[in-house]
């Protein structure tokens, strides 16, 4: 949840009953949700977007021009992406009723948020940088939970994102862009907020290189 002054605005939306918390904690800052961004459209991330653009419906709603694909259950891949399966799971056909509002690219600007393309969990995948901040959310880009990790390097602990990634030498080639922005603040889709997360985003990094080398991510 990012306050932006007047109004909040919710960077995905979780699982399926998670609106009910999303929205009293909105109730307990006391302001309203008027735009949801979603970094990718796997269903823990996309979860209450109906119910929640049901209750909101002049909610703006924005996903990356690729993802929107996924978000309406189209998993044919482009002809110049990797032709890796497209996993996790991703809505059926007409599942999700919802129609976003805008679609993002490369640079684009989102309120204090710069888009930042990060294929490789999914092909479409986007994270947001506050350059005046220097705050980044990754989505599922990088992780936390259960040890801090590329997307696609698989950590026992907590498996999920590395099971769900379309392709991971695409996913290590975000992760060392995203790096190289050098953020202050690292906000994941699966685990806590990191602050100078420089270094730990660098191991993750190197860590993902071995494992993909070696056959174990």
């Amino acid at each position: 949840m990012v306050d932006e002054g007047e109004t909040l605005t919710l960077i995905d939306t979780a699982l399926p009953f998670s609106y009910k918390g999303i929205l009293k904690f909105a109730e307990k800052i006391g302001k309203p949700i008027t735009r949801i961004i979603l970094t990718h459209a796997h269903g823990d991330h996309i979860g209450s977007l109906d119910k929640l653009t049901q209750l909101l419906p002049a909610c703006e709603v924005i996903i990356s021009t690729r993802d929107a694909k996924l978000l309406c259950g189209d998993l044919t891949l482009e002809v110049n992406e990797p032709q890796t399966p497209i996993k996790g799971g991703v809505p059926k056909p007409g599942e999700i009723q919802t129609k976003p509002s805008r679609f993002v690219s490369e640079g684009d600007s989102v309120g204090p948020f710069r888009v930042i393309e990060s294929p490789g969990h999914t092909p479409g995948h986007i994270a947001l940088f506050n350059e005046e901040t220097k705050a980044l959310i990754v989505g599922d880009a990088f992780q936390v939970r259960g040890g801090v990790a590329v997307s696609g390097d698989l950590k026992p602990l907590f498996p999920f994102p590395a099971l769900a990634t379309w392709n991971k030498e695409v996913a290590l080639r975000s992760a060392e862009k995203l790096q190289r922005l050098s953020p202050n603040l690292l906000a994941v889709g699966h685990g806590k907020i990191l602050h100078n997360p420089v270094k730990f985003m660098e191991q993750a990094i190197q860590h993902g290189i071995q494992a993909l080398k070696s056959g174990k991510s």
